[in-house]
């Protein structure tokens, strides 16, 4: 599930101006935004679902929203454990 982080995508350089050196700073400033998003984010904020995510995999976090997705125990943050969805804090 998506994090909420604080990171903008910024502009590519244009088919003009894409020379290697220019295509390499860009990457690079992303690379070091995106890094520093992660680095900066002090809380997880797991999106309510209204549905089952599509291809769930053992490891996933996510928040049902109870009603219109209900994996067992209602509303609240399920985790993706051996093929099942485990309420986290039932």
């Amino acid at each position: 599930m998506p994090l909420t982080l604080f990171y903008r995508p910024g502009k590519a350089p244009n088919a003009q101006e894409r020379e290697t050196k220019e295509i390499v700073l860009f990457l690079e400033r992303e690379l070091n935004s995106i890094s520093q998003a992660f680095n900066e984010s002090s809380h997880i904020r797991l999106r309510e679902l209204h549905a089952e995510p599509e291809r769930p995999r053992d490891g996933m976090l996510v928040y049902a929203d109870g009603s219109n997705w209900n994996p067992g125990f209602g509303e609240g943050p399920y985790a993706r454990v051996g093929g099942l969805w485990k309420k986290l804090f039932p």
